[in-house]
C-alpha cells in the first residue's frame, strides 16, 4: 500500500484533474437517471395486486386512474371539461354522468343510482384513466396538463396526483438538503478539527464521491425518490470519518517525516487504506443487508448507498490527499488550536464508575425494548405531506363530499353472467364501509342488451377476458378497517370467480404491510449477522462481536422506542433504515475504541489502565464523528416538508447522538466487567500485567 500512497502523492495534480473530469459524465448520468416516486411499484411483481395492474394496462390500456371532482358546473360545462381531459395525451378514458348521457344510450333508461354515483349536491365526479402507470412519466405529464386546462373548480385526486406533487416537492428540496448538510457539517468540523480550511477540502472530497455515485446510478435505470433525497446526506454522514482518519494519520506521519510532506502523505494513505477499508466493511454490510428485502426499495437504497461508501473510500485515499498536498500552505495558515477539551477527566470518571453506567444501560434496556415493540407504524406516506398541496386538498374534498377515502378496482371474468355480476355487486355493496360498487351491467342497466352498448363505452369496462368494477370505500388506505374490508371483498369475489383480483392503492398497501413486516425481520437478522462476523474476523474474538453489537442495538432500541414514549408514529420503512444504517455506521465508534483497548491490553497494560487509555484516546474521535453525522442529517430533518424524509433524517441524527453516548459510557463499562472473558476468548489480548521489575525500571528511567 505504501507504493500506492507514493504514487498518489507524486501524481496529485493528475489525480485532481481526473477527478474533476469524471464529474462531467457523472453529471450527465445524474440528469438522465429517472426517479421513481411510486413506493408501491417496488412490491414483488408476482403478487395479485401487481399482476392485476399489468393486466389492466395490457388488456384495457389503463394504468393509473384518478377521480376528478368539479364544483358548481352545469352539465354542459362538465361535459366540455370531460372532452378537454379526454384530448390530453396519455388519458385513455373518461367516465362521467354527462359523457355517458351524451352517448347513444337514452338517459331515461339509465339506472337511477347512476346519477347519485356521479353527483353530490353541486359537485360532479368523473373517473379519468391513463394509459401509463400510476407514477409513469406520461401519467404525471397528463395530470399536470389537466391542472393547466381545468379551472379552480376542478380537484384532481388519487395516487398519480399525489405522486406529481411529491415529485415537485422533492425536486425543489433535494439540492437544499445538500447545502444545509454541508454548511452544518462544516461548522462541526471547524470546531472539532485544527484548521479552518480543512473542512472545505473534506466537503469537496466527499462531494466528488457523491456526484460519482449519483451519476453511476444511470446503470440502474432509475432510483426511488427516497434514495435520491437521502443519498447525499447519508453518504456525507457515513463517509466523513474516512477523511478524519486520513487527516489525523497525515498529522501523525508529519512527526516522523517533518522534511517531506509527500512522504508523510504516502505513509498516511497506506495506513488509512487499511483502517478505512476495514471500517467501511461494517457500513457496506448494513446497506447490502437491505438488498435482501422482497420489497425492492431496500435493494434500490442498499445498492446506491453501498456504492456510495465505496466511492467515498476511493475519494478519501486519492482526491483528498491530492488537495491537501496541493493546498498545504493555505491549510497551514488557517490552523487553529483544538477547541475540544481532552476529556481525560470524563474518561477517568466513566471508568471509575463503570458499574453505575452499566446498571443505567441495563435499566434503559427494559423501557427501550418495550417502546421498540409498541410504537405505531404508518404505511400511507402521503399522510405526512403538507395539507396545502393540490392533491391533498382534492383527496380531502372527495372524502368530505362523497365519503370516499379509497377506491378499489375489482377484476373478474368478462364472461360472468349479468345475473351473477349483479348478485356479487349486491353483496359487495352490503360490505361495511363500501360507499358504492359499479360495473358494466350496473352502469348501463339491465334493460340494455350488451350488443347495443357502444364499443367506446364497453371497451372501458370489458375486454375479451376481464371486466372491471369500481368500488369506493369510506375507509382510509392502510387502516385496519380497510384491510379487513379488502379481505371480505376478496372472499365475496372469489366465490363467483376464483381468479378474481382486487387491485388499487389500498389492496397494494395491505400487501406492503405483510411483506415489509417479514422483510424487517430478515434484514435485521442479516445486518446483525454480517456485522457480527466482520467484528469476529477483525478481532478474532467470540465475545467482542456480542458486546459491540449489543451496545449499538441498545442505542437503536432507545432511538426507535423513543417514538412510543413521545407519541410519534414512524413510517414502515423507518425501522428497516435505522436498524441497518445506525448499526452499520455507528458500530465504527465501538470498533475504534475496541481496537485501542486491544492494543493496550496486549501490550501488558492492566485492565483499568487499558480501558481508560482506550476511552480517553477515542472519545474525541467518537464525538467528532457522531456530531458530524448529526449535523449532516438534523438540518434536513428540520427543513424538509416531506414527512418521510424529515422523519428518517431526525431518527438518524438522534441515533448518532444516542450511539455516541452509549459507546462512550456503556461500552467501557462492559469491558471492565467482561475483561477476563474477553481476554480468554479473543486473540491478541493479554490478561497479565507487565512484570513488576520491568515496570519499576521503566518508571525509573522516566
Amino acid at each position: 500500500m505504501l507504493k500506492f500512497g507514493e504514487w498518489i502523492a507524486k501524481h496529485r495534480v493528475l489525480i485532481l484533474i481526473i477527478a474533476v473530469l469524471l464529474l462531467i459524465p457523472s453529471a450527465i448520468g445524474y440528469i438522465n437517471t429517472r426517479v421513481n416516486y411510486d413506493i408501491l411499484s417496488y412490491l414483488p411483481k408476482d403478487i395479485n395486486t401487481m399482476i392485476g395492474q399489468d393486466i389492466l394496462k395490457e388488456d384495457f390500456g389503463q394504468g393509473g386512474f384518478s377521480l376528478v371532482m368539479v364544483e358548481g358546473m352545469s352539465d354542459k360545462d362538465v361535459a366540455e371539461t370531460a372532452d378537454k381531459i379526454s384530448a390530453i395525451d396519455h388519458v385513455s378514458d373518461v367516465i362521467c354522468y354527462q359523457s355517458m348521457t351524451d352517448c347513444k344510450i337514452p338517459m331515461e333508461i339509465l339506472p337511477e343510482n347512476i346519477y347519485d354515483f356521479f353527483n353530490k349536491g353541486d359537485t360532479t365526479m368523473m373517473a379519468v384513466f391513463f394509459d401509463d402507470t400510476t407514477s409513469g412519466d406520461g401519467t404525471l405529464a397528463a395530470v399536470e396538463e389537466m391542472r393547466n386546462i381545468t379551472s379552480k373548480q376542478c380537484f384532481i385526486s388519487g395516487m398519480s396526483a399525489i405522486t406529481l406533487d411529491m415529485k415537485k416537492l422533492t425536486q425543489s428540496e433535494t439540492l437544499i438538503y445538500a447545502v444545509i448538510a454541508v454548511i452544518l457539517t462544516s461548522i462541526v468540523l471547524t470546531l472539532t478539527m485544527d484548521s479552518f480550511l480543512i473542512p472545505v477540502f473534506f466537503m469537496l472530497s466527499i462531494g466528488f464521491a457523491v456526484v460519482w455515485n449519483l451519476g453511476s446510478n444511470i446503470v440502474l435505470g432509475e432510483i426511488s425518490f427516497i434514495t435520491q433525497a437521502l443519498a447525499m446526506v447519508l453518504q456525507l454522514g457515513v463517509t466523513m470519518d474516512y477523511s478524519i482518519f486520513l487527516w489525523h494519520s497525515y498529522k501523525e506521519q508529519l512527526t516522523h517525516f517533518p522534511d517531506s510532506k509527500q512522504e508523510a502523505m504516502a505513509h498516511a494513505i497506506a495506513a488509512t487504506i487499511t483502517s478505512v477499508v476495514g471500517s467501511s466493511f461494517t457500513t457496506v454490510a448494513g446497506f447490502l443487508a437491505m438488498c435482501f428485502m422482497t420489497f425492492t426499495l431496500g435493494l434500490d437504497l442498499g445498492i446506491v448507498m453501498a456504492k456510495g461508501v465505496v466511492c467515498g473510500v476511493i475519494s478519501c485515499v486519492t482526491v483528498l490527499p491530492s488537495m491537501i498536498l496541493i493546498f498545504e500552505k493555505a491549510i497551514a495558515k488557517t490552523s487553529h488550536r483544538d477547541f475540544l477539551p481532552s476529556f481525560s477527566r470524563t474518561s477517568s470518571f466513566i471508568v471509575k464508575h463503570s458499574w453505575v453506567f452499566l446498571t443505567l444501560g441495563i435499566v434503559l434496556l427494559i423501557p427501550a425494548v418495550f417502546g421498540n415493540n409498541h410504537y405505531d407504524v404508518y404505511y400511507k406516506l402521503d399522510s405526512t405531506l403538507p395539507k396545502t398541496l393540490d392533491s391533498v386538498i382534492a383527496n380531502t374534498k372527495l372524502a368530505e363530499e362523497y365519503n370516499m377515502n379509497s377506491t378499489h378496482i375489482l377484476m373478474v371474468d368478462s364472461h360472468m353472467s349479468a345475473k351473477d355480476a349483479d348478485r356479487m355487486l349486491s353483496e359487495i355493496k352490503k360490505t361495511d364501509g363500501v360507499q358504492f360498487a359499479a360495473g358494466f351491467n350496473s352502469l348501463v342497466g339491465p334493460a340494455i342488451p350488451e350488443e347495443a352498448v357502444p364499443e367506446e363505452i364497453k371497451s372501458i369496462l370489458k375486454s375479451d377476458k376481464w371486466q372491471i368494477m369500481l368500488i369506493g370505500s369510506e375507509y382510509e388506505v392502510a387502516s385496519d378497517e380497510v384491510n379487513e374490508q379488502i379481505s371480505d371483498l376478496n372472499t365475496i369475489a372469489q366465490r363467483y370467480d376464483p381468479e378474481a383480483m382486487l387491485i388499487g392503492e389500498a389492496p397494494a398497501t395491505k400487501d406492503l404491510i405483510t411483506i415489509t413486516d417479514r422483510d424487517f425481520k430478515i434484514v435485521n437478522f442479516l445486518s446483525i449477522a454480517a456485522i457480527f462476523l466482520i467484528i469476529a474476523f477483525t478481532f478474532k474474538s467470540v465475545t467482542l462481536p456480542v458486546i459491540l453489537v449489543s451496545v449499538i442495538e441498545l442505542a437503536i432500541m432507545i432511538n426507535l422506542g423513543a417514538a412510543y414514549y413521545t407519541g410519534s408514529r414512524l413510517s414502515f420503512i423507518a425501522p428497516i433504515v435505522i436498524g441497518t444504517i445506525q448499526l452499520g455506521a455507528t458500530v465504527d465508534y465501538a470498533i475504534l475504541m475496541t481496537t485501542r483497548y486491544r492494543t493496550e491490553r496486549s501490550s501488558g497494560q492492566a485492565k483499568k489502565n487499558a480501558i481508560g487509555i482506550a476511552l480517553s484516546t477515542s472519545i474525541k474521535s467518537v464525538i467528532t464523528s457522531a456530531l458530524g453525522f448529526f449535523a449532516a442529517t438534523v438540518g434536513v430533518a428540520l427543513y424538509s416538508d416531506i414527512g418521510l424524509i424529515s422523519e428518517l433524517c431526525m431518527l438518524l441524527a438522534r441515533g448518532a447522538l444516542i450511539s455516541m453516548v452509549i459507546v462512550i459510557t456503556v461500552l467501557p463499562s462492559m469491558f471492565m466487567v467482561f475483561d477476563k472473558l474477553i481476554c480468554r476468548t479473543s486473540a491478541g489480548f493479554s490478561p497479565k500485567r507487565k512484570a513488576q521489575g520491568k515496570r519499576r525500571h521503566i518508571f525509573g528511567t522516566v
